[in-house]
């Protein structure tokens, strides 16, 4: 184990700090969650400790709280009962220790990235997941920015290959991936379209969309409009419907694995969309999002530049977390919802 973040007790020995910590003794709904005190978590030779400052609330902790699809469990998350107690990724925060091998990091740098726990007052993460925060933009702002913009900025650029002048669908557009793939997809010259619930319109406008349609009113997948590239973060739509908006040579990515059955979610439609890829003309893609510093990098530089800005949504102290998960699953939020764990350094 690296250097710890230790207190002292009574006795003069040397002990882990306790901590405020959203744990689940089993997988199930946001009222399994709990508000404890546990031991802050241990770090090993290549991993930091964060005095976590903002935490981020995307469908990726819903999929571990509930162990859903059943295929999160055989992953190695925990097949009856959650392998880590503590939910969270996202996170925003200060270094308080770090690993014997670690390289990048001090005690006292500003930070934001990927860990373990992060609903928590400390969290636990490896220093490859982990960038500087930049100076221009708030902890809260920067807790949104890691999963959801590596994977925005990776969907558009490395996967759906956007080029100047091209059109782009965005599904999902009022999301945490959707609201950076639509500004990302205009910043580099794209023309977008975006696909929101009639009450989130004019957010996803303010977030630059050219165009937006209230998919609860239009069959946006009917053929009447073709795209160049379309990005779908809102699950759902099968491959052959989004095939029809797609331009002859068009390109489709497919975001995350939502949708589908229980047992193993989206997956299937992205296992389709790689079968038929090959015999047809347009590109059917899917993919994993890579979480390496260097990805977490282009989005800080992004967020530095403004030209992508932290959507951030609703705001929750961690005693709240279950509240905020409970409106994250019935999408009433737009952006991305943000846990605040120390509002005194939220800036």
């Amino acid at each position: 184990m690296g250097r710890q973040h230790t207190t002292s007790d009574a006795a003069g020995a040397t002990s882990a700090p306790r901590m405020k910590a959203v744990v689940q003794r089993a997988y199930g709904s946001a009222d399994t969650l709990e508000l404890v005190e546990v031991d802050s978590p241990e770090i090993g030779p290549t991993e930091v400790l964060v005095e976590v400052w903002a935490a981020g609330v995307d469908r990726g902790v819903w999929h571990i709280m509930t162990g859903l699809p059943y295929l999160v469990r055989i992953m190695g998350y925990g097949l009856r009962r959650p392998k880590t107690a503590v939910l969270g990724f996202d996170l925003s925060g200060r270094v308080v220790a770090v690993g014997a091998e670690v390289e990048r990091f001090e005690v006292g740098d500003e930070v934001f990235g990927i860990g373990r726990g992060s609903f928590a007052e400390y969290a636990v993460a490896d220093e490859s997941k982990l960038v500087a925060k930049p100076t221009g933009i708030t902890h809260a702002e920067a807790a949104v920015a890691a999963i959801s913009g590596t994977t925005a900025v990776q969907a558009v650029t490395d996967v759906g290959r956007l080029e100047p002048g091209q059109t782009v669908l965005v599904i999902g557009a009022s999301g945490g991936v959707g609201s950076y793939a639509v500004q990302l997809a205009k910043a580099l010259g794209g023309t977008v379209t975006g696909v929101a619930r009639g009450a989130k319109a004019g957010f996803v406008q303010d977030l630059g969309a050219d165009y937006v349609i209230d998919y609860t009113k239009t069959d946006y997948l009917d053929g009447a409009s073709r795209y160049d590239l379309i990005v779908d973060a809102g699950g759902g739509n099968p491959v052959r419907k989004l095939r029809r908006a797609l331009t002859r040579h068009g390109t489709l990515v497919i975001v995350g694995a939502e949708g589908g059955g229980r047992w193993t979610g989206g997956v299937g439609r992205s296992l389709r969309a790689f079968i038929l890829s090959p015999m047809v003309p347009q590109r059917l893609t899917s993919f994993i999002a890579k979480e390496g510093h260097e990805h977490i990098a282009r989005v800080a530089e992004y967020l530095r530049t403004g030209e992508m800005v932290a959507a951030v949504g609703e705001r929750f102290e961690l005693a709240d977390a279950a509240e905020a998960l409970r409106r994250l699953e019935a999408g009433t939020t737009s952006g991305k919802s943000v846990i605040i764990v120390k509002a005194d350094h939220e800036s």
